[in-house]
């Protein structure tokens, strides 16, 4: 049985994630911003949080975890490469971890580029992929650690997922990120129509995460990089794929 997914806006703009095995009871929760939401989900549907799935070490994503751990006793899972700057860690995990929720095991995804020890949890039986910060709505993070090249190459990773897969994000940026892909793609007409239901999906207060990946390689400039209208808009027609990429992120970065 696939597991159960719950988003939880959280901050402004952050988004945490719950998932539940129904046969073990058994509920992961994937980054937490703060505990209010989170808390106030489980209670709504009556579980137990029993792990804490950590993306990356940046307070947006970590700073309700020791009040869940204090709360619920439960175990807390991040990357071994960042876990002198995470919570204390029950489980240190790298690219050739994995570990299970209920009769699922998670596979873990090393995805460096908006901080070099950001990682991704990644359900192939229930066809979710936790990405954070990495591969974003539209999008993808900052790189405020690492570089074009290192985030180019992550989010290849992802792309060769099932395109089933739902992607599962860390932010409500959609619509901004939408509006900076018009203006390489403004022809692209899945980019005009997800623009259109994101706007209407904002307009009524509804998240525009989780997506399936196949949207995001129909929509998502980053992920299309290697196209050629892509490296056209870019001005760089003759450019390898992560130079394109870099250009990219650099304009959207001033945007």
């Amino acid at each position: 049985m696939p597991l159960e997914l719950v988003t939880i806006p959280c901050l402004a703009d952050n988004y945490a994630y719950l998932v539940h095995d129904p046969d073990s009871a058994q509920t992961a929760l994937v980054d937490a911003p703060e505990p209010g939401p989170i808390l106030a989900a489980l209670e709504a549907h009556q579980w137990r949080l029993t792990d804490i799935l950590i993306t990356h070490h940046h307070d947006d994503h970590i700073q309700g975890v020791e009040a869940l751990r204090a709360r619920t006793g439960a175990m807390v899972l991040g990357a071994a490469a960042d876990a002198h700057r995470l919570p204390r860690l029950h489980l240190a995990l790298d690219e050739h971890s994995s570990f299970p929720v209920g009769s699922e095991f998670a596979r873990v995804i090393d995805v460096p580029g908006h901080t070099l020890g950001h990682i991704a949890f990644h359900f192939p039986q229930s066809r979710l992929c936790f990405t954070a910060d990495s591969l974003m709505a539209g999008g993808c993070g900052r790189l405020f650690e690492g570089t074009a090249r290192q985030m180019h190459a992550s989010l290849s990773k992802l792309a060769a997922l099932p395109p089933d897969t739902l992607i599962c994000s860390g932010h409500e940026y959609t619509a901004s990120n939408l509006r900076f892909a018009l203006t390489l793609e403004p022809d692209n007409p899945r980019l005009i129509s997800r623009a259109a239901e994101v706007a209407e999906r904002r307009a009524k207060g509804l998240p525009t995460v989780p997506v399936p990946l196949e949207e995001e390689l129909a929509t998502n400039p980053y992920l299309r990089a290697h196209l050629p209208a892509l490296k056209t808009a870019v001005g760089l027609p003759d450019a390898d794929v992560v130079t394109v990429f870099a250009e990219i992120r650099a304009r959207k970065d001033k945007f």
